[in-house]
């Protein structure tokens, strides 16, 4: 039983005793039956009253509920729809004032979330239209009236940033913009005269309209800048350099060079109006001295001849450089011959330092070649000789490759200007094949002279042409480098003279220590040719006759290739040469 129920019984069981109580008095007392009869209808008639009125209240109070779980059911749908949320589902099972206050509480926290939606929609808008301002954009699409979803409020969050970002983007972007700006101007000496330069230099950053088509005229009016920048220093450097060729041409002293040194870096306005006039008063000397100027031009072409290899009769073209008229007339061919030869040179620089270069490399490697002569290198102790054979392996192995290079970028460059590339006159490639040649004669002359120095230090005097300093023509020699000597007849010695060494001959008499030192290399080559051969009797009477010697040291090479030893010695010796 529950304990209202227990206290119902109760509330009865004391009305009972109440009741019965008021009997026992009324009979104490001695009141009538009618009275008593009154007096139990006005007990009967409170007590029923005030249940009645208890029973109204209760009544009112489930009506009250009733309606009010009629309104917050309304509610809810409602803002289940205005939020995009599902339905409520309500409990069936719990009591009607439960059920009141679950539903109380819902609408209470949807409608807390609808105004946070609606206040985050409402600040969102301000941002976002703030910054439509600034960048001069559409406003986010979404309705006012209406509360946004979550997904709404996230897109328009997303949106939001992305403007916040082009934001930065275009600050940073206009902020680097106005300081390059600021600097092309004072580099100029130039003040903001549109308003939209006003608006750039003299207004604060943040209250600039950041908009595409403000920045695409910020690089508009930053590019003009620049290229009026460019232009004044295009123009200052012409002066500078102009102002530079008149001081060397008229030697300007250095004080009067000083006076105007703050300007030759700057290209302000300033200071190209002050080079501008230093340039003025420059040509007016130089009119007045056009015969220094004009040798000091002619110093300068002669100068300019020499890195492009103009050969005398393109020099002897140029007639006014001999030419002792001076005049104004003069002075300007000049000007404009040096002009041209600057940008011939210029257009071709890498042709030409390609030339020297190989020039350069060439002159070296004849002078390793000269110093290889010099029997005195090989007593150096301090590592020379090393370094000049290293130098002149890494000379041999260069200078085919730079003249394959430069051939192919000669031709290139007589195919591109339709005629010959020159040097002094000369085919350039023509030019390196004879002296290559010019080297490989030298060399021959250089072998045939050890070969007849060896011979004289033998005692033997012969000459390449193929006699004996006798003329004896009876006797004859097979090639030594074939590793016999046939001696004549006539003058052949008892066999007790074949003794005597080939390497002493000449009564035993050893060769001159100089003549040695200077033919170690083909004594050494041709030691081996030697020792093979019949050893040669030292008389002095001796007449010889070389058969096999031709005419010329190529002819008498081929004939000496009967003598495997000595070719072997050639080989080498023509292969250091190649």
């Amino acid at each position: 039983m529950r304990k209202s129920e227990v206290i119902a019984a109760e509330s009865v069981a004391c009305l009972n005793k109440a009741l019965c109580h008021l009997k026992d008095i009324w009979e104490e007392i001695g009141i009538p039956e009618d009275q008593r009869l009154e007096r139990t209808n006005v007990v009967k008639n409170h007590v029923k009253s005030l249940l009645d009125m208890m029973i109204v209240e209760e009544e009112s109070l489930r009506k009250r509920l009733m309606t009010s779980i009629e309104k917050c059911q309304k509610e809810l749908r409602n803002l289940c729809l205005e939020l995009q949320l599902p339905p409520f589902q309500e409990d069936k099972s719990s009591t009607m004032l439960q059920q009141e206050k679950d539903l109380r509480m819902h609408v209470e926290v949807m409608l807390k979330e609808k105004n946070q939606r609606i206040q985050a929609l409402k600040a969102l808008t301000e941002q976002d239209q703030d910054l439509c301002d600034l960048l001069c954009f559409q406003p986010f699409s979404i309705s006012a009236d209406s509360v946004p979803s979550l997904e709404q409020l996230e897109k328009f969050r997303q949106h939001i940033s992305s403007l916040t970002a082009e934001k930065e983007r275009r600050h940073n972007e206009f902020v680097t913009l106005k300081k390059q700006i600021i600097l092309c101007m004072d580099d100029l000496d130039q003040l903001p005269e549109t308003s939209f330069e006003k608006d750039v230099v003299c207004e604060d950053e943040e209250s600039f309209c950041l908009s595409k088509e403000n920045i695409d005229s910020l690089k508009v009016l930053l590019h003009q800048l620049e290229c009026r920048k460019a232009e004044n220093e295009r123009v200052c450097g012409s002066y500078r350099e102009k102002i530079h060729e008149l001081w060397e041409r008229l030697q300007i002293p250095q004080e009067e060079r000083d006076a105007i040194c703050e300007h030759m870096t700057l290209s302000k306005k300033r200071n190209m109006q002050a080079l501008q006039a230093e340039v003025g008063r420059l040509e007016e000397l130089k009119l007045k001295n056009i015969q220094n100027v004009t040798e000091a031009i002619r110093n300068e072409i002669a100068v300019f001849w020499d890195k492009c290899f103009y050969s005398s009769d393109q020099r002897q073209a140029f007639v006014p450089f001999y030419d002792d008229d001076f005049s104004e007339e003069l002075l300007s061919v000049h000007d404009a011959e040096i002009v041209r030869l600057k940008q011939y040179y210029e257009d071709h620089k890498d042709l030409f330092e390609g030339v020297h270069k190989w020039e350069e490399s060439w002159r070296v490697f004849l002078e390793l070649e000269e110093k290889a002569k010099d029997p005195s290198r090989f007593t150096n102790r301090g590592g020379n000789l090393l370094k000049e054979e290293k130098q002149r392996a890494d000379l041999v192995k260069s200078l085919p490759k730079l003249e394959k290079k430069l051939k192919a970028e000669i031709e290139q460059w007589e195919h591109e200007q339709n005629r010959e590339f020159q040097v002094n006159g000369q085919k350039f490639m023509q030019f390196v094949t004879d002296q290559w040649e010019s080297y490989r004669l030298e060399k021959e002359r250089e072998k045939q002279e050890r070969v007849r120095m060896y011979f004289t230090s033998l005692g033997i005097n012969i000459h390449l042409n193929g006699t004996s300093s006798t003329g004896t023509s009876n006797s004859t020699i097979r090639s030594v480098f074939g590793g016999t000597v046939c001696h004549s007849p006539l003058s052949r010695p008892p066999n007790s003279a074949c003794k005597v060494s080939a390497r002493t001959p000449g009564h035993g008499k050893p060769p001159h220590q100089g003549l040695l030192e200077r033919n170690k290399e083909n004594i050494c080559h041709l030691t081996g040719g030697v020792a093979g051969m019949t050893k040669v009797p030292a008389s002095p009477q001796r007449n010889f006759s070389i058969n096999s010697v031709a005419s010329t040291y190529s002819e008498f090479q081929v004939n000496s290739s009967s003598s495997p030893s000595v070719t072997h010695s050639l080989d080498k010796e023509s292969k250091s040469l190649n």
